[in-house]
């Protein structure tokens, strides 16, 4: 398959219409609802599906359980489990950019591709961060500048974690690497959270990762951020400087994570679950949640999710195209 034929199918994904106010799924849900989160606790997609989680049991009035199911690199383990799940509304995903991503990486190697993007309908996204580049606080680098000239002296000596290849950190920090023209070596770990994990300890030197997960350990004084990847500085580290500030004009990525259900889901229960979204991104105590996190809300209800999975996914691909194979 090649790259319009991906395209295509991103762009397949299933546009629905808009909410029709009281067409509730009748019975729904009568018992426990799985919330499959193909990371490991700690991460971007596990911060944004546990506030979520709570805030649809109390509205939907049954369980919702995170099901963190890491593996394969990216987060294709959890995403593929929840493709081929019963559509029926009682195993969700919420995932993160990276799921598009994945499969276009499978078919590099030509191999069978663990899951399709077409399998899957948005429900609602929740969170669209941008990726930041940090360092711990002891390293020598004070700016991505000193980063930058340190790496080209020293290609391929200066490791940066990822949540796996071709995952959404990994596809950021090539994205810078590839701009400024340095060589860094990848170590590829399940997760963002066992990534950064590993540059806490020194196993790594740098990881690129959402504002959520860096925040805590920035304001406990661990971390350095020396560079935004989105287009704009963002209130959280309203002193980091976007590498397109910096002279890297094609570095642009956002580490956002939605929620999905099995694109033959029946359309009541659709239904269902985005009103309960609509609900839930309003919620004072989500807002906190990710407030505090450093993380704002990036509601979009399931026909502008849609749109904007297709115009991210485009960039994504051509990224993972120029990366090429890696083990």
């Amino acid at each position: 398959m090649d790259r319009r034929d991906v395209l295509r199918a991103v762009a397949a994904l299933p546009l629905l219409p808009a909410l029709p106010g009281a067409a509730f799924a009748q019975g729904y849900p009568v018992r426990n609802i799985t919330m499959i989160v193909p990371f490991p606790a700690g991460g971007q997609a596990d911060l944004a599906a546990r506030p979520v989680a709570q805030a649809l049991e109390r509205i939907l009035g049954k369980p919702v359980i995170v099901d963190n199911r890491a593996g394969g690199g990216g987060g294709s383990v959890g995403n593929a489990a929840a493709a081929r799940a019963e559509p029926d509304g009682y195993t969700l995903l919420m995932t993160l950019s990276s799921l598009a991503v994945l499969p276009e990486a499978d078919r590099l190697f030509d191999r069978p591709a663990a899951y399709e993007v077409s399998q899957f309908m948005p429900i609602a996204r929740v969170l669209a961060d941008p990726t930041l580049l940090a360092v711990p606080a002891s390293a020598p680098w004070k700016t991505a500048q000193d980063f930058v000239a340190d790496a080209k002296k020293r290609p391929g000596q200066i490791t940066y974690g990822s949540s796996g290849p071709y995952g959404t950190l990994h596809v950021a920090m090539e994205m810078f690497a590839s701009s400024a023209d340095i060589k860094l070596l990848h170590v590829p770990f399940r997760g963002a959270g066992p990534a950064l994990t590993a540059l806490l300890s020194g196993t790594v030197q740098a990881i690129a990762a959402a504002p959520g997960t860096l925040k805590p350990q920035v304001d406990d004084g661990k971390l350095r951020v020396l560079g935004n990847c989105g287009a704009q500085r963002i209130a959280s580290f309203p002193d980091v400087p976007t590498f397109q500030e910096l002279g890297y004009k094609d570095v642009e990525m956002y580490i956002w994570a939605g929620l999905f259900a099995q694109s033959s889901l029946p359309a009541p229960i659709a239904t269902r679950l985005r009103e309960a979204m609509a609900q839930v991104m309003t919620s004072p105590d989500v807002l906190k949640a990710f407030e505090t996190s450093g993380s704002l809300v990036a509601y979009q209800d399931a026909p502008a999710f849609s749109e904007f999975i297709a115009a991210d996914s485009a960039r994504l691909i051509a990224a993972v195209k120029k990366i090429g194979k890696v083990e």
